[in-house]
């Protein structure tokens, strides 16, 4: 017998994904049960889980692990570097907050966007900024940490739902995450597909357009009080929002921002606006020199929780894959594809879930992308559709885990602001946007819109 048929490819185990199961089965029950989702906190919920996958024997014999060898396991997910970069930028970010928050930049932003916004258009305004910021600098981590701050400022100001407002900013950081040219979901989606970006981006606009659109006529028809803005618009009468004092304040988002609008690194952007901050800081008198120390040291400890939860996650999505579970969740899900429709959306329910499992979109995507290039290729699907697809639920799926990378630095950044009593779950019910991408997504699937010629594996090789 030829031995290329010998090899079978692995069906993984279902055991792999029991710990996923039990970690959202108590979740939710908590949160059904208690009418508040936040009464589990998620690294509770996560290290029950990781507990549970420790305990999980492998279904094969021959991998069945010690509790050292799984230890070790664990430890390097935990310890796998893009989720220490991550965690570096959740300390960054919360430093930047601790720093901007004490040297009066929240507030002046606060203000000069309450003077330039109407009151109706508040809430779309913070969502179309987030979006520009997101699409330019490629990353929703670094719009988050720019303007959730703004976010919770503003919404604290015009007595707005600080959940809500801040639902909108991630809706918009996730936009950018999903179709910006240098996004790394967006560079992982054409490399897999062998598509070229601008191909991708076309399909890609006009499958998410109507969700922007429709986000942002929900956003403006949310009720505004104009009064309470005209109220703390006269509180702050004394001195004009666009006086020189309050524009240097603006300077450490204006680093940011710019920074990262040109290329600069994250972490970089974010130390440089810190260093701004300090720097301004001591000029003006806000804070002496000794006692800066202490706020960055605040703002650091306040992304603790966040940090811990990261980690514990990535150990436990090492552990699940070595249990087979993701494999078991990659073979169930493509097993009965029997049609071009019945392919996308297999290939949307497969990153969509491996999102939710593995918390990383960028991971999902690069997972699920050879796959879904088989499916594209066996029904013939335009690559440029199974591109859009894969970054499309992979984004809107990051933005709506409350244990995935966004919503926890928004919950980091909400203690910072001492907002302890929000968390990441009433922030994920308001990404109405991420949401509208689901709808949107699955009704173009069906649809079979747009639609694009399916090109040759030699045009996909130079595509790519």
């Amino acid at each position: 017998m030829d031995d290329n048929k010998q090899i079978k490819k692995s069906k993984g185990s279902f055991r792999g994904l029991i710990p996923l199961v039990v970690f959202l089965v108590l979740f939710f029950s908590v949160g059904i049960i208690t009418g508040d989702f936040s009464k589990l906190p998620i690294l509770v919920g996560v290290l029950i889980a990781t507990a549970v996958a420790f305990c999980i024997k492998a279904e094969d014999k021959e991998k069945r692990r010690t509790f050292e060898e799984k230890m070790t396991i664990f430890c390097k997910g935990a310890g796998e570097h893009t989720l220490v970069l991550m965690i570096v930028i959740f300390i960054l970010a919360g430093a930047f907050y601790g720093v901007a928050g004490s040297m009066g930049a929240v507030d002046s932003v606060k203000n000069i966007g309450l003077t330039i916004l109407p009151a109706n258009m508040i809430l779309p305004g913070i969502f179309m900024v987030a979006c520009i910021l997101s699409f330019s600098m490629g990353t929703s981590m670094g719009t988050i940490g720019a303007v959730i701050p703004i976010a919770i400022g503003i919404a604290q100001a015009a007595d707005i739902n600080v959940a809500l407002t801040c639902g909108a900013a991630v809706g918009g950081a996730m936009f950018g995450d999903n179709l910006s040219f240098i996004s790394d979901t967006t560079i992982a989606a054409t490399r897999t597909q062998g598509v070229a970006m601008k191909d991708k981006f076309k399909a890609n606009i006009l499958m998410v357009l109507p969700a922007v659109i429709v986000n942002l006529i929900l956003l403006a028809l949310v009720p505004v009080d104009p009064a309470k803005i005209t109220e703390v618009l006269a509180a702050t009468a004394g001195d004009s929002v666009f006086a020189i004092d309050n524009l240097i304040k603006l300077l450490p988002y204006i680093v940011v921002i710019t920074l990262s609008l040109i290329g600069v690194h994250v972490a970089i952007s974010l130390s440089a606006s810190i260093a701004v901050g300090l720097v301004v800081g001591w000029i003006q008198g806000s804070f002496t020199l000794v006692e800066s120390f202490g706020l960055v040291h605040m703002g650091i400890t306040s992304m603790t929780d966040t940090a811990m939860i990261a980690i514990v996650v990535g150990g436990l999505v090492k552990l699940m894959q070595d249990l087979g579970g993701i494999e078991w969740l990659l073979h169930k899900l493509t097993a009965r594809t029997k049609t071009a429709k019945g392919g996308e959306l297999s290939i949307a329910a497969l990153v969509s879930l491996l999102d939710m499992a593995t918390t990383n979109n960028t991971v999902a995507i690069i997972a699920a992308g050879p796959i879904a290039k088989d499916i594209s290729q066996e029904y013939g699907i335009a690559p440029q559709r199974v591109a859009s697809i894969l970054d499309i639920f992979a984004a809107a799926f990051s933005g709506l885990v409350p244990y995935a990378s966004q919503l926890l630095a928004v919950q980091g950044l909400l203690i910072v602001a001492g907002l302890n009593d929000i968390g990441a779950t009433s922030v994920m019910f308001y990404n109405w946007y991420a949401l509208l991408m689901l709808v949107f997504g699955i009704i173009f699937i069906l649809l079979g819109f747009p639609k694009f010629k399916n090109k040759s594996a030699n045009e996909e090789k130079v595509a790519a």
